[in-house]
């Protein structure tokens, strides 16, 4: 179950992590961190309420949940890490990491970067045209 939302959704990624408990700031600080570090160049928005890093298109989302964050590598980001992504079952683009256990950044940084990789070729093709 979501967050109960204010009156009015957060209009920047601080303003989303703001509203939650310290703890679970920290882990979304943390993940925030890491999907930058990963992909410098990203420019960061709130899209459909959550926060999403763009980079011709949407590259990655996340969002905090009752019992676990999730990570929304945009509809084709978990095809090559259903192995890794195991533990981590969600719906079938999504990642969910449990509250209170650490996240798995390594994994985070690999999926970013492919996302990366997989916008960066979409927009060659798209250049070509």
């Amino acid at each position: 179950m979501a967050k109960a939302m204010k009156s009015k959704p957060a209009a920047t990624i601080n303003e989303y992590i703001a509203g939650f408990p310290k703890d679970i700031q920290k882990m979304l600080e943390l993940l925030r961190a890491t999907i930058r570090k990963s992909a410098p160049k990203a420019e960061e928005t709130i899209k459909y309420a959550i926060p999403t890093f763009t980079l011709n298109g949407n590259l990655v989302s996340f969002a905090a949940w009752k019992s676990h964050i999730a990570f929304y590598p945009a509809p084709v980001g978990v095809e090559g890490f259903k192995k890794e992504l195991a533990p981590y079952a969600g719906a079938k683009s999504t990642a969910k990491f449990p509250l209170g256990k650490p996240l798995p950044l390594a994994l985070i940084s690999k999926m970013v970067k492919y996302r990366m990789k997989q916008m960066s070729e979409k927009e060659k093709v798209r250049n070509k045209k």
